[in-house]
């Protein structure tokens, strides 16, 4: 062990976290007075931000290890991608779900909705083996959390309706000493929460004063003491949808598409562009009826018409569409086939969830309509300003997606043009409803999604590690299944990184490449994703893009997506968790949790669906709740690699003694089978 991690954080970074200066490092973020004294002052050992499946995986595995665990979160239901956000369809691949290869939480999960409904997909759906109501999610992770408070005899302090809205953090930028949270209500005869959208509410949430809507309470979250030493240690956790506290503490990340490199071989930009994020979408839910029902035309359909589509031939069908993801069926309809998939008819009673590339995604590509702000636009916006932070995200954005959503449920029901595929395509189908209103499924009086599926948001550059000294970072070529034979690879990249795409992808024959005593097109290419050492959680999914549009506003007529997006798309190996990703420049107390980890553009493709997500919720959660007992920064687990840790070594035996896997079955630089992962 080393000496320095005898110290509360080492050396490296020893402060008081009651410490309180006026002297502050540049750009740091900066502990604002609220109008009136905090309502409240809570302990936390570990704070979580954001309470979708990354941040509720965090509280899972903290509560379990016996730690106080505050959680925060913007709506009022616990769950993300499979609640707050709709998508309650599970994202998995084949041969890991056959496996049940997954973390013990995740387990648990699909465990106890399979208990609730008696059989895994009540909504007999066809992308996926479990789709099902977004209301019920939030109630299943609800009791699973409170089970795991009460086995690990940990302590959770729940925040629903929750902004972190201020950060104070130590003289020298390396410590989140406390946070300021605002939590909201209604106000005194206004109308309840989930009557209005994200858009109508999301500036006032991030405001401190009461309004005619919301009534706030201040509260201000603190390090737990610890009785046994008297420090006062905690870990922050960014398990927020868009890396919102990477954003507010303004350490280095990336956002959007990462320039061409023999480590990003597929970019479609020779320049960084972060204002091209893929899509996001408002999810709905929609009933089948026996009869035709009332349908009435948004006033600004007409804006969005143009764009909606079922995208491609074989797709061509409604009933596919609505089948695609049906989260409710009742009673299963006759086998029918269309395109080459097979599904069961939609009946009267059933419910779909809808979420489709031109139909609800919203997808801006430029800096006049992006939805996530890039770190000049809050400078320019003032949100990095003490006091400043409305959530990194602009408004208008948000209402648009909304706007377009409710105009492609009309387009599904009365829609009779088709943007990709011409006349004559779409057909009316009026036997259908839109279910709107707080008992609905979304919970909404909207019929929306309480927040948008992110699938992409700030992403952290880690910090500089052997082989990465800008920076460590996980990569398209880390976890791709393309060969890059093609003529594209060759013609478009430049000979030297070409030739360093070929000796990266080359496996034990690198150094041959590399000295030029093999051919680059002759070296065998390694058929497994890139092995870390510091693996503390695990994936698997495809590269799958929702790519921005190209012109502004994305919507209009005659649009295209962003010309080369999709080539970096396609098949992944099964793939690691660096913790090294998990760990941001600048702050020691910070770890970052789902979406934001330090992964490349088109790796954060396949790095962001539902079993991923928990996966690095419990390596947060897990590697937080070390931290604090063995009184070592996470940091300090990776810094002297490629040597032997013993620590991290200690750490990777707990995640799998605890059921959180580090690495698929057989892992090895030998094993070249990897194909036949489905």
């Amino acid at each position: 062990m080393k000496c320095r991690r005898k110290l509360a954080y080492g050396r490296k970074s020893l402060i008081s976290f009651s410490l309180i200066s006026a002297v502050m490092v540049p750009n740091a973020a900066i502990f604002a007075t609220p109008p009136r004294t905090p309502d409240k002052t809570v302990n936390c050992e570990i704070l979580v931000v954001g309470g979708g499946l990354s941040g509720a995986a965090t509280a899972y595995e903290g509560l379990l290890a016996g730690r106080t665990v505050c959680l925060t979160e913007i709506t009022d239901w616990l769950g993300g991608q499979i609640s707050s956000q709709g998508t309650s369809a599970l994202d998995e691949r084949p041969t890991q779900r056959a496996l049940q290869f997954y973390s013990r939480g995740y387990l648990e999960l699909r465990n106890r909705i399979e208990r609730k409904y008696g059989e895994l997909n009540p909504g007999d759906c066809w992308v996926s083996d479990s789709c099902f109501l977004p209301r019920d999610a939030h109630n299943i992770l609800s009791e699973i959390l409170k089970d795991a408070e009460k086995r690990g005899k940990g302590k959770l302090n729940w925040f629903p309706n929750t902004v972190i809205k201020d950060l104070e953090i130590s003289a020298d930028g390396k410590i989140i000493n406390s946070a300021i949270a605002i939590q909201h209500q209604p106000a005194k005869g206004a109308a309840p929460l989930n009557s209005y959208t994200l858009s109508q509410t999301i500036e006032d949430a991030y405001t401190y004063a009461d309004s005619s809507r919301l009534t706030k309470s201040i509260i201000r979250l603190v390090p737990q003491q610890n009785p046994k030493t008297a420090t006062k240690n905690w870990y922050v956790v960014d398990a927020s949808e868009t890396g919102e506290i990477i954003g507010l503490a303004d350490v280095p990340y990336r956002l959007g598409i990462d320039a061409l490199s023999y480590l990003e071989p597929s970019a479609s930009s020779t320049e960084n562009d972060p204002y091209c994020p893929q899509g996001f979408t408002y999810t709905f839910a929609m009933e089948a009826t026996k009869d035709p029902q009332p349908q009435t035309m948004p006033p600004y359909y007409p804006q969005y018409a143009p764009y909606f589509s079922y995208e491609l031939q074989r797709l061509a069908n409604f009933d596919l569409v609505f089948t695609y993801r049906r989260i409710w069926s009742p009673k299963k309809g006759q086998p029918t086939k269309f395109g080459g998939v097979n599904f069961t008819a939609s009946q009267p009673g059933d419910i779909s969830m809808q979420n489709w590339t031109w139909g609800n995604d919203y997808r801006p590509g430029t800096a006049a309509d992006n939805l996530i702000y890039s770190r000049q636009q809050l400078q320019s916006t003032g949100q990095l300003q003490p006091g400043g932070w409305m959530g990194g995200l602009r408004t208008e954005a948000l209402r648009k997606g909304e706007e377009k959503s409710l105009s492609y449920y009309y387009w599904l029901v009365a829609g009779t043009t088709d943007s990709q595929l011409g006349d004559g395509v779409k057909q009316p189908q009026p036997n259908h409803r839109l279910l709107s209103g707080l008992n609905s499924p979304m919970g909404t009086a909207s019929g929306l999604s309480k927040y948008p599926y992110m699938r992409e948001g700030r992403r952290i550059i880690g910090r500089p590690s052997w082989g990465q000294a800008s920076g460590f970072g996980i990569w398209e070529i880390d976890i791709s299944r393309r060969n890059y034979n093609d003529e594209y690879y060759r013609n478009t990249l430049p000979a030297d990184m070409y030739r360093q795409l070929r000796a990266a992808l080359a496996g034990l024959e690198a150094t041959s490449v590399i000295t030029g005593q093999i051919d680059p097109d002759k070296a065998l290419r390694r058929t497994r994703s890139t092995i870390f050492p510091d693996s503390v959680g695990i994936g698997h999914y495809a590269i799958d893009f929702h790519p921005c549009m190209t012109e502004t506003p994305p919507e209009k007529p005659g649009n295209t997506e962003r010309a080369g997006e999709r080539r970096g798309a396609g098949q992944a190996y099964p793939f690691q968790i660096a913790l090294r990703a998990m760990i941001p420049q600048k702050i020691d107390n910070l770890i970052v949790g789902g979406k934001s980890i330090a992964t490349s553009h088109i790796a954060a493709a396949a790095y962001r669906v539902h079993s991923f997500e928990w996966s690095a919720g419990a390596a947060a959660g897990t590697v937080a709740a070390f931290a604090l007992k063995n009184a070592i920064a996470p940091y300090e687990l990776v810094d002297d690699l490629p040597k032997y840790e013993p620590q991290l070594e200690a750490l990777k035996r707990l995640l799998k003694e605890n059921g959180n896997p580090t690495a698929f079955p057989d892992t090895s630089i030998f094993n070249q089978k990897w194909e036949d992962w489905k």
